[in-house]
């Protein structure tokens, strides 16, 4: 295998390796989520064995003095030189670069939208601990510790009252 080719391959390999595959399939919570990332899981090992196997191969040599001995040696030379003669052409990456940036950029506003989320995860958390002790509590409490708990809604009700607004 060409030296470009075998440096896909290994690339292929050695990401394939370095994929947290089960650490993200925790993360999803839809049951659609979780058959498009197995549809996605899939297609990545079909592609990655189709590397290692396909293409990480060293094409046979061919025997020529077979070919001379059961067909003749002038079309046989005319065919190996002709053969000899192709070049293959070098894979030159020409994507990648102008998709690099974008690719980062998006890394960026993924990263800031995680922080965002584990920030707002971490709030409705606190807002769920905070109801059940209330409704643990609700039916033993007084309003005087409510309103601790709830200065603004103290405030409230105390302006309405001072201002005689009782609701209708």
């Amino acid at each position: 295998m060409s030296g470009q080719g075998k440096k896909v391959v290994d690339v292929a390999f050695k990401a394939g390796k370095n994929i947290d595959w089960d650490g993200m399939a925790k993360l999803l919570v839809s049951e659609e989520a979780r058959k498009e990332f197995a549809t996605l899981r899939r297609a990545f090992d079909e592609v990655n064995t189709t590397l290692q196997t396909k293409f990480s191969q060293e094409p046979e040599p061919i025997n020529w003095d077979y070919y001379r001995k059961n067909i003749g040696s002038r079309l046989v030379d005319m065919y190996k030189e002709a053969y000899e003669s192709i070049e293959v052409p070098k894979f030159v990456d020409t994507v990648t670069p102008k998709y690099k940036p974008k690719f980062d950029e998006l890394l960026v506003e993924f990263k800031e939208a995680e922080e965002k989320s584990v920030k707002e995860s971490e709030r409705l958390e606190k807002e769920i601990a905070e109801v059940q002790e209330l409704k643990k509590k609700i039916s033993t409490m007084t309003a005087d510790e409510y309103f601790e708990k709830h200065p603004e809604l103290k405030k409230k009700f105390d302006d309405e009252i001072r201002n005689d607004y009782w609701g209708y």
